[in-house]
């Protein structure tokens, strides 16, 4: 195998420029041992001797699956089921609070990772509303990660947080050589829409409004100019009235974004 040379600091300049250019995300300088760890795998199997080699490629724009792929790598992605546990206690009381005859119930899980999060949303949305009075989208800028969304198909590991009865009615145990793995059953997967959305560009693309929006776990990856653009056209799909989860480690404040705090990592739009 050939050797490949390790990453410059001039070459990890290069890379978080790209990262920021794409999908908004600051890469401090402490992220270069991740940088050089994720992509040299696939420098091994391009047979590329530098990341300098591999950065002319994906700069280039001759092969964008290469540059897909390049983002997916360097996209942190790490999430489980019920994360954050009151956010969804707080989504309870909302659905309870509805009346009979609404218009359905909009949902968008817009960094959605591997699914688990709009799976949990899902789990709730069933056991509080009718069937096919509410709808989740679930979004995010890797396609790597949305294609393990749509299998619905996860180590046990992620499910410790989700409620038993939730196990029993909305998920399957894996047996023999799936052990240690669940399911999520077909009738709740097929309720999920899932597309590829980079929060970052200019523009989103026509999604509709919704009740509800997580965006959760993302924004500490951005930049405060970035992050204040990134809610601003977040914030043009949610309703008035409707409501914004952000992850416990993150905050708007400061940004003068039409929002009313309700609870930590909670706001209303205004």
């Amino acid at each position: 195998m050939q050797a490949v040379a390790p990453l410059t600091d001039g070459e990890f300049a290069q890379f978080q420029r790209f990262i920021h250019d794409a999908a908004g995300i600051a890469l401090s300088d402490a992220k270069k041992p991740l940088v050089s760890g994720r992509l040299a795998k696939r420098l091994h199997q391009l047979q590329f001797d530098s990341y300098g080699t591999y950065f002319q490629l994906i700069a280039s724009g001759r092969v964008p699956e290469e540059t897909q792929l390049a983002i997916d790598l360097l996209t942190t992605n790490e999430t489980y089921f019920f994360r954050e546990a009151r956010h969804f206690e707080h989504l309870r009381g909302l659905l309870q609070e509805r009346r009979q005859g609404d218009a359905a119930f909009r949902v968008w899980s817009a960094a959605c990772s591997t699914g688990e999060e709009p799976y949990s949303i899902a789990m709730v949305l069933a056991d509080l509303l009718p069937a096919q009075s509410w709808e989740v989208l679930a979004s995010d800028i890797s396609a790597r990660v949305l294609d393990t969304a749509r299998s619905g198909h996860y180590p046990m590991t992620r499910a410790s947080h989700v409620p038993p009865d939730y196990l029993r009615r909305f998920c399957l145990k894996g047996i023999d050589v799936e052990e240690g793995t669940l399911l999520v059953s077909r009738v709740l997967r097929e309720c999920v829409e899932f597309a590829q959305v980079n929060l970052n560009a200019a523009r989103l693309p026509a999604l509709g409004r919704f009740d509800v929006i997580f965006l959760r776990n993302v924004l500490i990856y951005f930049d405060a100019p970035t992050k204040r653009r990134v809610v601003q056209r977040v914030l043009e799909c949610l309703r008035a009235g409707g409501h914004l989860y952000i992850g416990h480690s993150e905050s708007l404040h400061d940004l003068g974004l039409p929002l009313r705090t309700v609870a930590p990592a909670i706001y209303r739009k205004e």
